[in-house]
């Protein structure tokens, strides 16, 4: 794919923030200075999300072992800026199993993949969350111990470790609660309201 635009690549994007981000990163098409691509776990990717941005290329991603990212080095090229919005975040699915929250939502095989960009200085942007925290005050500042009570807070910290050292070129935004209006394609809600550490990871 050949394109003067900046190519943004959206893990996770048939989640609720992903969806979201999609949205906002395709609005004036016309003037648009961003070339789309986003990953997902599910096949086929939801029907109303391409139909709503057909500009944006779907690619069918396995985090665990990192099986389909060749294949948008193919066909959309190394990006510009990733968006990871894709984890494991549902805490009871996490407790049952620890081991594939860690190796899902600790992003070894995405950064690999961007490692491996030849003269590149891509930016990763990580959602974490504030379940890295214990929880026992109102606010938390970023020097604050993280002190995780659950798997999914304990695997979002090693995720942070992990970027930290592995990383060049990054930003970790620790994101609460993220409500707004339903997504393009409808995706579940176990709150009343919207989570951002609930974006589904397909």
């Amino acid at each position: 794919m050949s394109s003067n635009k900046n190519k943004v690549l959206i893990v996770g994007g048939t989640g609720y923030l992903g969806q979201h981000l999609l949205q906002g990163f395709s609005e004036n098409q016309e003037t648009s200075q961003y070339a789309l691509a986003f990953t997902h776990y599910t096949s086929p990717p939801p029907q109303p999300l391409l139909d709503a941005i057909p500009q944006a290329l779907p690619f069918h991603v396995d985090l665990r072992t990192g099986d389909g990212f060749d294949a948008i080095s193919q066909k959309f090229g190394h990006p510009d800026i990733v968006v990871n919005c894709a984890a494991l975040s549902v805490p009871r699915a996490c407790e049952m199993d620890p081991a594939g929250a860690m190796s899902i939502n600790v992003p070894s095989a995405l950064v690999e993949w961007m490692s491996s960009f030849n003269n590149s200085n891509a930016l990763l942007i990580h959602l974490s969350t504030d379940q890295v925290y214990e929880g026992t005050k109102s606010f938390y500042k970023e020097e604050d111990e993280t002190l995780p009570v659950n798997v999914y807070g304990k695997s979002k910290v090693a995720a942070e470790q992990f970027i930290r050292t592995s990383c060049s070129n990054f930003t970790i935004l620790r994101s609460s609660i993220i409500y707004g209006p339903q997504t393009v394609s409808p995706v579940p809600k176990s709150l009343p309201i919207q989570r951002a550490s609930q974006c589904n990871w397909w």
